[in-house]
């Protein structure tokens, strides 16, 4: 009887302690690179509005926002989620541009089992081979990217493809899709180049569309935007 109250008492304690801890809320971005203007600080700015304008609690807890710059590194990304899910009492981890980081912040919240929402990441691998009970993927994805835009250009007679795509998770997931559509569709990929992340000039790699000797749809990837544009440069012969 006495062992019964005790475990009651201790149960109830923690319960009392857990009510008293805040609901903490981590935004996880790009603070100092490329997807910086149009995430980073103003994804952490938005997500304080919201916990503000929810009133600051939820289930009777207080809401905190915390942030960190993922450097768009995998391993700082991970790093990160581990720090804040096993010693700062995180419970959500939101955003995330870079898919490759998001991929691996994914893995990291599934072992921890905790809660991710990818609204800044686009790779469809997230609701793919890569897919977990833990996360929620929202906003876009390379699924629809790349199969709605390779529809439509070969719809409008653009069957001839050279790819000028970002190298890293999201990049090679995009074209993959998108090369999907377009050979379903009678079109044909006459080339590519992958670019690093950051590349500030491309006429070097356009020139390779051109000098490709095709008349070719050109596309340059990039994440958290819809792609650019897509026309076809003038054929070199």
């Amino acid at each position: 009887m006495t062992r019964t109250i005790f475990l009651s008492a201790a149960l109830a304690f923690a319960a009392l302690a857990q009510a008293q801890e805040p609901i903490r809320v981590g935004v996880m971005n790009d603070q100092s690179s490329v997807y910086a203007d149009f995430q980073g600080k103003g994804s952490v700015l938005a997500a304080q509005m919201a916990v503000e304008d929810y009133g600051g609690k939820a289930a009777g807890r207080k809401v905190e926002v915390v942030f960190a710059d993922h450097q768009n590194k995998p391993d700082v990304g991970s790093a990160i989620a581990r720090k804040w899910l096993d010693e700062d009492g995180v419970d959500l981890i939101v955003d995330l541009p870079n898919s490759a980081v998001a991929l691996a912040v994914n893995e990291v919240v599934r072992q921890k089992n905790r809660v991710m929402i990818g609204s800044g990441a686009g790779t469809s691998e997230l609701t793919g081979s890569k897919c977990s009970p833990n996360t929620v993927h929202w906003t876009y994805d390379t699924w629809a990217y790349g199969h709605s835009l390779a529809r439509a250009v070969v719809q409008r007679g653009g069957k001839s493809w050279f790819f000028i795509t970002a190298d890293y998770a999201f990049g090679h997931d995009l074209e993959r899709q998108a090369t999907d559509q377009l050979t379903k569709d009678g079109g044909k990929v006459w080339g590519g180049v992958r670019t690093p992340l950051g590349t500030p000039d491309f006429s070097s790699f356009l020139l390779q569309a051109q000098s490709s000797g095709r008349r070719s749809s050109r596309s340059r990837w990039r994440e958290a935007t819809p792609p650019t544009r897509s026309s076809r440069p003038p054929s070199s012969g």
